[in-house]
């Protein structure tokens, strides 16, 4: 089964044929017949989506909307709304009320299905980025989502219109109704204007069917979903009235909600509200992961990668196809004593200090990660023994040429790094790996320590 649905209907004609219709869609289908038993079976079965009737004995479907939404435990459960009222009050009403969608009884069944297919896949987004988010705090990798970009700018809508007069009449209808800020975007710069993955694209696309060709606006929802800028913008297709059958088409191309011409701007901003909300709702989920995913790999003292990731970087430069990788092991001297005289905070000061002077020293993909407590690792792709060893003097110099303030007033402290570094051919035809070049590089910083500390010592040999 690819999902489970309740259906909430007090007449059980009504239950049956859709359970019918559902189930042969290979939905798994549970019922309740009011809204008391509605509310309970959704809390306790917590299922991918609702079809609730608004007409019911004990309490109206608005009012178990309205419930559902407010209750956290519910709150994500896609709700449509299915009644024989057609009147347009009742839409709106129940719009407002967080409906996903509305619709009039006898009900379309491929408009049915194509939009239980669009919810529930917003959903599984959700779905999946939260288990993610929660991962990472189980994991200990990630904060609450608060306080995530965007979350206090305005919404983006872009329209794209069949015309000039079309955008003005659209941005006019909406420009009252303080949904964000409004644009008009001609068809072509929705396709090249946001194409980076960091672009500040639009949050909401508002597009017409049909653009200077039929299905032109069909084809740029496709397009738009499948570039890096534009693929988690909410899209809203505006068809002709009454054309059903491309309603399911533009639903199952990717559009996240439709509306028909001509349209009720108040309808219109509300549906652009509930995918705003969606929208960002998955934005501060995706910025959690993010977040979490970037904790798993750095160093929370100094920002640089871990010990675990800068293996996996080195392994990764040395199975790229180059000349040779040099691999280098820096110690501070005596940094316990750091610790011992001023304390561990003016300690951890230093180490911070020392990453962001090493860090200055490097090229931009050379690669460096702190390994230890005073260890750093620093892998140089494409790199001689000649050019390694100048650049292993340069950190040694960044580090040690001038002092480093202490939060005391007025104290510093000196340091000197030893370096110990090994070299290796890359290539998968070699077999060099991360591990035994580190140890070759850590018999070498072995040998500067010994020799008096404060320089660079060669491992002897390298590794085919």
């Amino acid at each position: 089964m690819t999902g489970r649905i309740l259906v909430v209907d007090d007449v059980a004609t009504n239950r049956i044929v859709m359970k019918v219709k559902l189930a042969a869609a290979c939905y798994a289908v549970d019922h309740a017949d009011c809204g008391a038993e509605a509310l309970a079976s959704a809390r306790a079965m917590q299922p991918d989506l609702i079809l609730l009737d608004v007409m019911m004995p004990d309490m109206s479907g608005l009012d178990v909307c309205r419930q559902l939404k407010a209750d956290p435990a519910t709150a994500d459960i896609p709700v449509i709304l299915v009644t024989a009222l057609r009147d347009h009050a009742s839409k709106m009403a129940g719009l407002e009320a967080g409906a996903d969608d509305f619709l009039t009884k006898p009900v379309d069944e491929a408009a049915l299905l194509a939009r239980v297919r669009s919810l529930l896949r917003a959903r599984d987004t959700v779905r999946e980025l939260r288990h993610r988010g929660e991962e990472g705090v189980t994991l200990g990798m990630a904060e609450a989502a608060e306080g995530f970009r965007h979350r206090d700018r305005p919404g983006r809508i872009a329209l794209v219109a069949p015309g000039p007069k079309g955008a003005v009449l659209w941005k006019t209808a909406l420009d009252d109704r303080k949904v964000g800020e409004v644009s008009v975007l001609p068809r072509e710069n929705a396709l090249t204007a946001f194409w980076a993955e960091d672009a500040e694209a639009p949050d909401v696309f508002v597009v017409a069917a049909d653009l200077t060709h039929r299905n032109e606006g069909l084809r740029l929802i496709s397009d738009l979903r499948s570039r890096p800028g534009t693929r988690h913008a909410a899209t809203i297709v505006i068809l002709p009235e009454g054309d059903s059958e491309r309603a399911a088409v533009a639903l199952d191309l990717g559009a996240s909600d439709i509306l028909h011409d001509p349209f009720d701007p108040q309808e219109l901003a509300i549906r652009i509200r509930a995918q705003m909300n969606r929208k960002r709702q998955a934005d501060r989920l995706r910025d959690s992961v993010r977040h979490g995913l970037e904790l798993a790999i750095t160093d929370s003292l100094t920002g640089l990668y871990n010990r675990r990731y800068g293996l996996y970087r080195l392994d990764c430069m040395l199975e790229a196809p180059g000349e040779e990788v040099a691999v280098m092991l820096l110690d501070l001297d005596h940094f316990k004593a750091i610790n011992d005289r001023y304390g561990h905070a003016s300690g951890d000061r230093v180490l911070k200090s020392v990453a962001e002077r090493l860090q200055a020293a490097l090229r931009p993909g050379d690669l460096l990660a702190r390994i230890g407590g005073e260890e750093f690792l620093v892998a140089l792709p494409r790199t001689n023994a000649a050019d390694a060893c100048a650049c292993a003097e340069r950190l040694r110099h960044a580090v040690g040429g001038r002092p480093f303030r202490l939060r005391q007033e007025g104290l510093s402290v000196a340091v000197t790094l030893s370096v110990g570094m090994a070299i290796a051919a890359a290539g998968p035809a070699n077999r060099a790996c991360g591990e035994d070049l580190l140890a070759q590089a850590d018999s070498a910083l072995f040998g500067a320590k010994a020799d008096g500390r404060d320089q660079v010592s060669l491992a002897v040999g390298r590794m085919a």
